[in-house]
């Protein structure tokens, strides 16, 4: 179980604190409003109102014992930059924050933060890739144009190995995982024969995961 501190309870921020604590993760919640933290408290971890551009609240905090801080506050840059600023003299190094903007982005990188997060582009970027290839469940980039994809088998799929989908192992892309209700197949042989509503888990470059797409729909 990971410990994470979020910056600011705004849609961005509480959306991402609720699904840490769904996965079974401990989440701090900080924001300056009590009502939100009122809204929130029940939910998470622990939830406390701070001013976070005051380097001695945060300092309270113990910050720099969590796996990550995430800076989520939304509209008002100054603070979240004053937040920054003060959290790095503090010795935090896995530190995540949102920004909206190119200058913020410009302005995050010169301070070396761990992560630059822009929500709506994120976002966006992950609803065109769903039309675009609606077999995809979900989608992990990890750098690289390598990415772990996980794909439902459809109908059209039944009785198919795994072979007519990758033909050998040293193909561009790999099936990880196969998993099958409670069941779960790591590195499945080229002769494991698929069922509807498995879910495959596939690791490749994005070119070649593209052009395997047609023969999943």
């Amino acid at each position: 179980m990971g410990q994470f501190a979020v910056i600011g309870l705004g849609r961005f921020g509480s959306t991402a604190s609720r699904e840490l604590i769904k996965m079974g993760h401990s989440v701090l919640g900080i924001d300056s409003n009590p009502k939100v933290i009122d809204k929130y408290a029940d939910e998470l971890s622990q939830a406390v109102i701070v001013d976070v551009t005051d380097p001695v609240a945060l300092d309270e905090l113990g910050l720099d014992n969590y796996d990550v801080v995430l800076v989520a506050i939304g509209s008002d840059f100054q603070a979240s930059l004053l937040c920054v600023v003060h959290l790095k003299a503090l010795g935090v190094q896995n530190l995540w924050v949102k920004a909206t903007s190119s200058a913020e982005h410009l302005i995050l990188t010169k301070l070396d933060v761990a992560r630059i997060i822009h929500p709506e582009e994120e976002m966006g970027v992950r609803v065109a890739q769903t039309l675009s290839y609606p077999m995809v469940n979900d989608y992990i980039s990890l750098g690289n144009g390598e990415f772990i994809v996980e794909i439902h088998v459809s109908k059209r799929l039944k009785n198919m190995p795994v072979s007519k989908i990758v033909r050998s192992r040293h193909a561009k892309v790999h099936v990880l995982v196969v998993k099958r209700k409670k069941e779960v197949f790591v590195y499945p042989e080229e002769d494991f024969v698929l069922q509807p509503n498995d879910i495959l888990v596939m690791l490749g470059q994005l070119e070649a995961l593209r052009a395997l797409a047609p023969k999943l729909i």
